[in-house]
């Protein structure tokens, strides 16, 4: 079985115990991703599926097993999910665990299933983490938390947000923080965006 990791974010150039059999490639399929997780192992501001954000590019790449099992605990063990929370590691075929309820909208589902069949690719797996703030899960910050969020950080991690966590965004939330805290933002097309060199 081909099983391809569609990725964004830190887990393209930090894969850890993904087993990658081949380069990240830049045309994954289109996502809604925001900056709304506050990430339980770092001061990031972390990016995940949301759906009333646009889509974005997302980057995939081959990976080094024929089981989608071992390509769900691979994933599973970077992103550091607990095992109690196995839907928050999507994968297709079989999105959901039996009896447990879907953490990937049913349209981006739909989405990823599309963009599969275009690629050839016969399974897959991403993260779907929900959103997080202030130690609630499901709550996404406003554009405000997120801002102040931000302007808060200090030191090495106000550094490593200069890039609003190093992703190419078009969310009015990067927009707005790389304006105001001169961390790098172009306009372009119309739109201010965000740019990480790959």
């Amino acid at each position: 079985m081909r099983i391809v990791c569609i990725a964004w974010g830190s887990l393209i150039w930090e894969p850890g115990p993904l087993r990658l059999a081949s380069d990240w490639r830049p045309d994954g399929p289109r996502l809604p991703l925001e900056f709304v997780r506050d990430s339980d192992d770092s001061d990031e501001l972390a990016l995940v599926l949301h759906a009333p954000a646009p889509p974005v590019p997302t980057r995939w790449a081959l990976l080094d097993t024929a089981d989608l099992a071992d390509a769900r605990e691979m994933l599973r063990a970077r992103e550091k999910i607990r095992p109690a929370w196995p839907q928050w590691v999507g994968s297709l075929p079989d999105p959901v665990p039996p009896g447990l309820p879907a953490a990937t909208p049913a349209a981006v589902v739909a989405g990823i299933a599309a963009w599969m069949r275009a690629h050839d690719v016969e399974a897959a797996v991403w993260t779907a983490l929900p959103a997080k703030f202030a130690g609630v899960s499901e709550r996404a910050p406003s554009a405000h938390e997120a801002l102040a969020y931000l302007d808060g950080l200090a030191g090495d991690a106000r550094a490593r947000k200069r890039t609003c966590a190093g992703y190419r965004a078009t969310s009015a939330r990067c927009t707005a923080a790389s304006s105001r805290n001169g961390w790098g933002g172009r306009r372009q097309a119309g739109r201010s965006e965000l740019l990480r060199p790959w």
